[in-house]
């Protein structure tokens, strides 16, 4: 639904969405939010990560890690902890770098399935999962247009970020890369999640 006061978008119950599984199509790459602190409940979420192939968990967050719980649980999950915080500022070039080249080298085996998240799945593990797919060959509306359709309370705080990162990363030329970044500003302009709004409503469901 659209907010008519500041048309941005709000989808129905952002909570039920909060720890969904994303696929992005074509990908073995999924989306989400963090596993549940409850021990039992996280041993059962990390289970059905399992079931459906996921080998490897990209982890965003700053403010917690799983790998010690992941590692007892499932041994043979690959866990790379690569915690920024979620502040609006800048993301480190390293931090893209980092996630990038963990997402290629797992999709390396094409068994491999790959989870990338942060708390929510709001901000950080979508700018993350787009970097991914523009190593990947996406080219950047395919790849917005992608995330938000499979994950509809992506924010996607950091993707010019992302953008400027890859552009930079493979010296392309500045006219090009600037009509780039415009495309996508005008994109993440016409397609604005309401992400105050969303994680409002993930806290005051009581999941959080």
């Amino acid at each position: 639904m659209i907010d008519e006061l500041t048309r941005t978008t709000r989808p129905l119950d952002p909570a039920a969405w909060w720890r969904r599984t994303c696929w992005i199509p074509g990908t073995r790459i999924a989306l989400s939010g963090d596993l549940p602190t409850n021990p039992t409940a996280r041993h059962m979420h990390l289970e059905r990560w399992v079931a459906d192939g996921i080998d490897h968990i990209i982890d965003v967050r700053i403010e917690h890690s799983d790998e010690l719980a992941v590692a007892a649980l499932q041994p043979q999950v690959q866990y790379h902890w690569l915690g920024v915080d979620d502040d609006g500022g800048d993301q480190p070039d390293e931090w893209f770098a980092a996630g990038v080249d963990a997402a290629l080298e797992a999709m390396g085996d094409p068994t491999s399935h790959v989870m990338v998240h942060c708390h929510m799945g709001v901000n950080r593990g979508p700018s993350m999962g787009l970097a991914i797919l523009l190593a990947m060959g996406w080219e950047p509306l395919e790849a917005l247009d992608s995330i938000r359709r499979v994950r509809p309370i992506a924010g996607l705080l950091y993707a010019e970020q992302a953008l400027d990162w890859w552009h930079r990363t493979n010296l392309i030329p500045n006219h090009s890369a600037a009509e780039e970044l415009t495309r996508v500003r005008q994109w993440l302009a016409d397609n604005t999640a309401d992400t105050d709004w969303i994680i409002s409503r993930i806290w005051q469901s009581g999941a959080a």
